[in-house]
């Protein structure tokens, strides 16, 4: 064997030897990051208490959705603070929420906190929790589902233009914008909101372990304050998050120093881990491959540009 020889398989030793600890200082420096997200408070770290905040209108939010149904079968979260400040939304998004609310209070403890607003379909995802907090301004209940729409045949006439509608039936183009919503028509619309209504009366009245008949003697669609939803028996307690916490700690045994995390924290430690994390990462394992002696052969990769 030449010297040559015994150089080159010595370098590929030393090459073996440097890989080995570069991969290894690499985990060690995820292992690190991942410790430092937690300690910001980026990512849960053990038993925590959930906070889900549903802000603004509610729609078919399909994530939000798949995040609460998570919630129920994660060991880490003993308790759900839902946090509510919305005037309403969609039927379907609020009886989305509302099954996905109700499969996480099968569970463990879930308790609503409102803001100033926990109107219609933000009541609707309420009512399967376990208790309901209230502030005694918030306007909350509102039970009860609209359809609304317009029309502008007048307008049209004074331009003088004419709507021709070709259908397939007498109620395929209602309502219309272009003509007036015919008697038929406002049967079959008001036969839709009567069967959603119906479904908002039921999910109220499951949820809250209330007779029917109460519940549609409520459900004028008028709203309430928080001190009148008290005493008619949609909300439990006056009170807020303090309140919240003070009540898993004493009725469902929930220790009151569990740090409360929210839903959206998770998803910004991935972004974190995944995506700049993940750069910096690339970078580093770049920079130590740099400097190895490259004899099996050449690398062609692609790299994000520093700009």
């Amino acid at each position: 064997m030449t010297l040559e020889t015994d150089l080159l398989l010595d370098r590929r030793r030393l090459k073996r030897r440097l890989v080995f600890w570069r991969v290894f200082a690499i985990l060690a420096l995820i292992v690190a990051a991942l410790a430092g997200l937690r300690g910001a408070g980026l990512a849960p770290a053990g038993a925590h208490i959930e906070r889900v905040t549903v802000n603004g209108l509610i729609t078919n939010d399909r994530k939000l959705t798949e995040a609460v149904d998570a919630l129920a079968d994660d060991d880490r979260v003993k308790a759900v603070i839902l946090s509510i400040d919305s005037p309403g939304g969609s039927v379907a998004g609020g009886e989305t929420l509302n099954a996905a609310i109700a499969r996480v209070a099968a569970k463990k403890p879930v308790v609503v906190t409102m803001a100033g607003l926990a109107a219609s379909a933000g009541y609707m995802i309420a009512v399967p929790a376990t208790r309901i907090f209230a502030r005694e301004s918030t306007l909350t209940g509102s039970i009860g589902v609209l359809l609304e729409t317009g029309e502008i045949s007048g307008l049209l006439s004074k331009v003088g233009i004419t709507a021709e509608v070709v259908r397939s039936g007498p109620l395929k183009d209602e309502p219309s914008l272009v003509r007036p919503v015919s008697p038929e028509g406002k049967a079959v619309l008001q036969g839709l909101v009567d069967d959603m209504y119906d479904q908002f009366v039921t999910m109220v009245a499951e949820g809250r372990h209330l007779d029917s008949a109460k519940v549609r003697s409520l459900a004028d669609g008028r709203p309430y304050t928080g001190r009148q939803a008290l005493r008619l028996g949609l909300v439990d307690a006056i009170g807020g998050e303090w309140e919240a916490k003070d009540w898993l700690a004493s009725a469902r045994g929930v220790s009151a120093g569990l740090p409360i995390e929210d839903l959206s924290n998770s998803g910004v430690a991935s972004h974190l881990l995944f995506g700049e994390l993940g750069m910096i990462v690339f970078d580093v394992w770049k920079t130590l491959i740099s400097q190895s002696v490259s004899l099996d052969g050449a690398l062609a990769v692609w790299q994000r540009s520093g700009n």
